[in-house]
């Protein structure tokens, strides 16, 4: 295909559109002194609908925006009214009267007959898509065919063009394919019949004079300050290029080059121009989507009192003004995101007006709710179990934050009651940690005193009386009760290593030791403790008798199979051993908690 027939198509951004909703045309230029009624305005569309419909689209958008301005002014001006009078703004909810409505059904209708306008011309673009490819299948014919018949061909083809010229538009996203091939084929048939010089060069001037025009036409548009016409007019060359033949091999390059270069420019300004109004929309409904979400961050629930309220509402009137003076956003979101923020402010109205009407039954039932909560913090005032009822006043105390405020006359003398019961039972549980403190001092002291005379026992000539007297102080000290935590097990490694080294001196064994501890322990425990360890004991017996059982199985596994591993034998029968020696000591002990429990 010759260069001198691409044609640049770029896919236009979207025009920018008219918005459609009262509230957003409050920044529309002033209105001229005698502005026509929202009544006349309805009857001028209906006027309007009955022209042709590709004919009436701007005037259709005036009538909106002068239509939606006069909505803007009714409302403010109802608003106004409302503040002179000091009505309150908890009723604020916008409503369609019903000449809004004949409107919106009128530009219902257009719009339906834009739709079917549009399929029509779709329509219509299919079948000149169509006569274009039945052309393009005759010029491949000619020009792959070796007729003598120079001037009857030539004839054809001049009718063809004269017939492709007469063709009205095609889809779009198939125009450029079916030019570039269509032009492919007169190439060929130019090439192939070799029509003589002096035509050829005819054609090639008369196309040169009319591309070079259209270039200077192009160049023109560059300086035009309007530029999304600027742009449609770049459109309409671009089709007239391509319906012009070719011209002179060594003129087509350059040719085709400046008319590129101009079409790039304008096709710059005119993507510059719509990538800078999107991005202002962009902006736009950042701001808005911003005003959407603080009032959806506006926590309803939270708002418990009339001040609360207030504040509240001051906070959605300044987002309202706000939204006033931002401009449009996006079309293709503007309805959804300004029926978003109507709904959130008439729901926020809406809440309101329920909360004035309802604020008596809360504080009432509020009221309820704290006396009950206000009731059984007194009773349980005086309660000794302190873990539990520690545990209630807490849970108390959460319930009491989470339920509202009741009425004034109320609030502060309960207030006071529910703190003082609270304060009065958590000082005593207070004084009884204390008390409990100093008792566990006093048991590290009379410890400590018991560990002095163990540590200072010296074993003498009757091992007997030794360890009778030995016994009888590690009763003593198995007897007090508990020393703080800090110092337990300080304390516990002093008391063992005390016991050891007399043991040692004794040459009484680790079972023997164990065992005795163990009893001088049980004499501190009651009888459900006992039998708590008695089950713990009995698990661990059964274990262990598990544990032997599958390690003698082992050992009879090893012997059958191996004479030479008698190493690995002795050790597996060492570890037989001590685990009898552990089952002997667990028998020992469930014997001592049965023999005392009987």
């Amino acid at each position: 295909m010759m260069e001198e027939n691409k044609t640049v198509q770029e896919e236009p951004t979207a025009a920018p559109q008219t918005n459609q909703f009262c509230e957003e045309n409050v920044n529309e230029t002033k209105k001229p002194q005698e502005e026509p009624s929202k009544e006349e305005l309805v009857e001028k569309l209906k006027a309007l609908l009955e022209q042709p419909t590709d004919e009436i689209k701007e005037k259709v958008e005036q009538l909106k925006v002068k239509f939606y301005r006069l909505c803007a002014q009714e409302q403010e001006s109802i608003q106004d009214k409302k503040e002179e009078l000091k009505e309150s703004s908890e009723d604020y909810a916008p409503v369609v009267d019903e000449i809004e409505k004949n409107f919106r059904q009128l530009l219902t209708i257009y719009k339906q007959k834009k739709a079917e306008m549009h399929a029509k011309k779709e329509a219509e673009m299919q079948q000149n898509k169509l006569r274009k490819e039945n052309i393009i299948d005759k010029m491949r014919t000619l020009s792959e065919s070796e007729t003598a018949d120079v001037s009857g061909s030539l004839k054809q083809v001049r009718e063809l063009q004269q017939e492709w010229k007469s063709i009205g538009a095609v889809p779009p996203q198939d125009a450029a394919a079916l030019t570039k091939e269509y032009n492919l084929y007169q190439e060929r048939f130019y090439d192939l019949v070799k029509i003589n010089n002096e035509l050829r060069e005819y054609d090639f001037k008369k196309n040169l004079e009319a591309k070079t025009a259209l270039c200077e036409q192009a160049e023109s548009l560059q300086k035009r300050p309007d530029i999304v016409e600027a742009f449609r007019q770049l459109q309409i060359l671009h089709e007239q290029w391509a319906n012009i033949g070719p011209v002179a091999r060594e003129e087509r390059e350059a040719l085709w080059n400046r008319f590129k270069e101009a079409s790039t420019i304008i096709n710059k300004r005119h993507q510059d121009y719509f990538e800078q109004l999107h991005r202002q929309e962009d902006e736009n409904l950042q701001k808005k989507q911003a005003i959407i979400e603080a009032i959806r961050q506006l926590d309803i629930s939270a708002l418990t009192t009339s001040k609360m309220w207030e504040d509240a509402n001051e906070k959605i009137l300044s987002w309202q003004n706000e939204w006033r003076t931002i401009g449009f956003a996006p079309k293709k979101v503007n309805q959804k995101i300004y029926d978003e923020y109507r709904e959130l402010c008439s729901s926020f109205f809406a809440a309101k007006t329920a909360f004035y009407k309802g604020v008596r039954n809360t504080l009432n039932e509020n009221l309820k709710k704290k006396q009950e909560l206000l009731k059984k913090a007194e009773e349980l005032k005086n309660s000794k179990e302190w873990k539990t009822a520690t545990a209630t006043f807490v849970q108390l105390q959460k319930e009491w934050k989470t339920i509202g405020p009741v009425a004034r006359k109320h609030s502060e003398d309960m207030w006071k009651r529910f703190t003082a019961a609270c304060d009065y039972f958590f000082d005593q549980k207070k004084a009884e940690e204390q008390g409990q403190h100093t008792e566990e001092k006093e048991n590290l002291q009379k410890k400590q005193d018991i560990l002095k005379e163990i540590e200072e026992i010296v074993v003498g000539e009757s091992a007997e009386d030794t360890f009778t007297h030995l016994k009888e102080l590690m009763s003593r000290y198995s007897a007090i009760g508990h020393v703080p935590f800090k110092d337990k097990d300080k304390l516990y490694k002093r008391f063992r290593t005390a016991c050891d080294r007399i043991f040692d001196q004794l040459h009484i064994d680790e079972s023997n030791r164990r065992i005795d501890e163990f009893s001088k322990e049980m004499e501190t425990k009651g009888n459900d403790s006992l039998l708590a360890d008695r089950r713990r004991l009995v698990r661990q017996y059964e274990t262990l008798q598990q544990e032997i059982k599958t390690a003698e199985n082992n050992i009879l596994f090893f012997t059958a199979q191996s004479k030479k591993s008698n190493g690995l034998l002795n050790d597996m029968q060492k570890k037989i051993d001590g685990l009898h020696r552990q089952l002997s000591d667990l028998e020992a002990k469930i014997n001592l908690i049965d023999s005392h429990l009987q």
